[in-house]
């Protein structure tokens, strides 16, 4: 009999205890994953409300545009352009069209046998002569002679120096007063100088001027 109540117990125990509300998981159907996979309405109102509002957009700037454009084209008034006062059409002073002196005078005359008066050209004007030098003019004036004994009173780096320098000597000395002088270049080690030299005629008149001019306190040397 104790043998018999534990054997209930068993089978009470071997059953599951499941409430009427659970269910088995491997029983449930796809219904929620079908649900969870597709749109919401929430999202499908939205968008469709989205491009509602892009469409009346669009629809209201072409309006704009076009309303812009109507606005500045001419709108008519339904007046009446006025008449000239003058006649529409009136008859030109040449009918013909005008006509111009000698035109078609040529043709006429030749073909009934006339003859035209030549016509002769006009000259051409005689070439200018060309002018040539006055007869009374004097040839160019002759080179200064620059022949005699040098007297060499300094060397400049230039000629246009040397001209200077022979300015600054005859305000110094009266020595130099009414001589010539000449100024010859030179090749140097170190490159082209301008010998500025004093013009004597003779030796003698060389040495003497030379004298005269250290005498002032000048250097020089008779070449």
């Amino acid at each position: 009999m104790i043998d018999a109540e534990y054997e209930e117990l068993d089978g009470a125990e071997g059953e599951l205890d499941l409430a009427d509300t659970d269910n088995l998981p491997w029983l449930e159907s796809d219904e929620e994953d079908e649900d969870a996979g597709g749109l919401d309405t929430g999202q499908i109102f939205g968008f469709a409300a989205l491009l509602i509002v892009l469409l009346a957009a669009v629809v209201g700037a072409v309006w704009y545009v076009s309303s812009r454009t109507a606005g500045s084209e001419a709108v008519a008034d339904g007046s009446v352009i006025a008449a000239p006062a003058g006649p529409i059409k009136e008859r030109p002073e040449d009918p013909g069209g005008k006509t111009f002196a000698g035109t078609g005078n040529v043709a006429p005359v030749v073909g009934e046998g006339g003859t035209r008066e030549a016509v002769v050209a006009a000259p051409e004007a005689a070439p200018t002569p060309k002018p040539s030098p006055a007869a009374g003019a004097a040839p160019a004036a002759a080179a200064p002679d620059m022949s005699g004994v040098g007297v060499q009173l300094a060397a400049y780096s230039s000629r246009a120096r040397a001209e200077q320098g022979w300015g600054d000597l005859i305000r110094r000395t009266d020595a130099l007063a009414g001589v010539k002088h000449r100024v010859v270049e030179g090749k140097v080690d170190i490159g082209t100088v301008y010998r500025l030299q004093a013009i004597a005629a003779t030796r003698a008149e060389a040495d003497a001027l030379c004298t005269a001019l250290k005498a002032d306190g000048l250097d020089c040397q008779v070449k």
